[in-house]
């Protein structure tokens, strides 16, 4: 080992490469929840002095009223398919009541997240029906008396953190049924406990998110936002003894914010770890521990009700890459960045992507199969203002078999019946993800293959 080389450094690189993982989706949840929490709404305006103050609102929906275009979103590999609902749960001071109005049938759900990313509950059509539902949501390892309405299965959550991010999706069939969907929205109701009991109506709470969605990456920052998450939400008993030896990271609660006081060797293992995690990151999700070559779509990302089944580094891909994906049993998102023979799906050539007669994606609310760039995982612009294609998506051509192709390229299909089921693609490199909604046994034991595209 060279002079200029600390004996230490291995141990600390290693210690600070792990540490970072573990702590993404803290890092990941502090960016969104400043990013997606409103500053101003109808009723209370800004939260703070000003536009640019970081104070924002808490405990209050907002809405979007239109799906989903290019541009238009701050989270990955957004939805096409549905509305989107957000609310982010600030439960220090008590228990939340959520409410939810009849879905005459439109599939909803309200997925609910912890600070950690482990979707922990969901609202909605699978588990509340269709007739409008409330809930009481309450903090971890509250002692009170739970009201009767709220005794029966279902009705009562029990939230693993104190800050909970709520992310609604409200399914809309076309542009002609968006009042439909907003109205859905606009029943959705949120208050505390005691305005409950009272008869009173919810209001929003003003919280410091403090940190700015748009700051480019630094270790320091990510330092800072990570502990000021863990004051706010402690971690589960089981990594208790972890961040026992991260003590002399500077990483855990009540830590300095000057990392200056920290010592040589370990400011530079987390500019080592800050180099290296980020492109680990970067790396498609579906090859996690896999060295065979890719053909077509890989299994979904699999976001376990309670963290992820031990598996940090798969945990930390999705809050990086498909932060609010909710659990299988809501909907599964396999994903595919090659085509039939392993190659790289890029918008230079055109592909067929046929479904044979009787072999779409067996599901009990919705389908579609989303287009977005390599690069950002974004909706990508395009000439037509389509972004995704599924069972809902009007005037598809059928085969002469009753199957169904879509054709994937970048300019626009010659044949008229192509262009008809033509899904636009971008110049360069893309990747497909089908969204299935209560998706069936055999799409999630996996007996259900989705075809790969080919190119033509």
């Amino acid at each position: 080992m060279t002079a200029d080389i600390h004996p230490e450094l291995p141990y600390w690189q290693a210690l600070a490469t792990h540490a970072m993982v573990w702590a993404w989706p803290l890092y990941e949840m502090q960016r969104m929840r400043s990013g997606t929490s409103p500053r101003r709404t109808q009723a209370d305006g800004f939260a703070g002095d000003s536009p640019q103050s970081s104070w924002r609102w808490c405990n209050v929906f907002s809405h979007t009223r239109e799906r989903l275009k290019a541009g238009g979103s701050r989270v990955v590999m957004p939805n096409n398919d549905t509305l989107y609902s957000n609310a982010w749960l600030d439960l220090g001071e008590g228990p939340l009541v959520l409410e939810t109005p009849p879905s005459a049938g439109r599939y909803h759900v309200l997925g609910l997240i912890d600070y950690y990313t482990n979707p922990f509950a969901h609202i909605g059509t699978r588990t509340t029906g269709d007739g409008g539902a409330q809930v009481l949501v309450t903090p971890p390892n509250w002692g009170g008396e739970v009201p009767e309405p709220f005794r029966a299965t279902g009705r009562h959550i029990v939230a693993p953190t104190p800050w909970v991010w709520l992310i609604g999706r409200v399914m809309v069939e076309s542009d002609v049924d968006l009042p439909g969907a907003v109205a859905l929205q606009d029943g959705l109701g949120l208050r505390t406990l005691a305005n409950w009991q009272a008869g009173r109506p919810g209001h929003a709470r003003r919280f410091d998110a403090r940190h700015d969605f748009m700051r480019p990456f630094d270790w320091k920052h990510f330092l800072t936002m990570v502990n000021d998450a863990l004051a706010l939400c402690p971690p589960p008993a089981h990594d208790a003894s972890m961040l026992q030896a991260w003590q002399g990271l500077g990483l855990g609660p009540g830590q300095p914010e000057d990392v200056s006081s920290l010592r040589g060797v370990v400011q530079q293992a987390w500019e080592m770890a800050a180099a290296h995690v980020p492109p680990l990151l970067d790396m498609p999700v579906d090859r996690l521990g896999r060295d065979a070559p890719l053909r077509g779509w890989m299994p979904s990302v699999m976001p376990l009700a309670q963290a992820f089944g031990g598996d940090m580094l798969r945990r930390a891909h999705i809050a990086h890459q498909a932060i609010g994906a909710l659990e299988p049993a809501e909907a599964i998102y396999p994903r595919c960045d090659t085509d039939s023979e392993g190659q790289a799906l890029h918008g230079s050539h055109r592909y067929r992507l046929r479904f044979p007669a009787g072999q779409l994606p067996p599901v009990d609310a919705f389908w579609s199969i989303t287009l977005y760039d390599a690069a950002n995982k974004m909706l990508v612009d395009n000439p037509i203002n389509r972004y995704a294609i599924g069972d809902r998506t009007p005037h598809l051509h059928r085969d002469d078999d009753g199957g169904l192709s879509i054709w994937i390229q970048h300019a626009a299909p010659d044949a008229a019946h192509q262009r008809s089921n033509w899904l636009p693609a971008p110049s360069g490199g893309f990747v497909l993800c089908l969204r299935a909604y209560l998706p069936r046994p055999a799409l999630l034991e996996g007996s259900y293959q989705v075809p790969a595209p080919a190119r033509q």
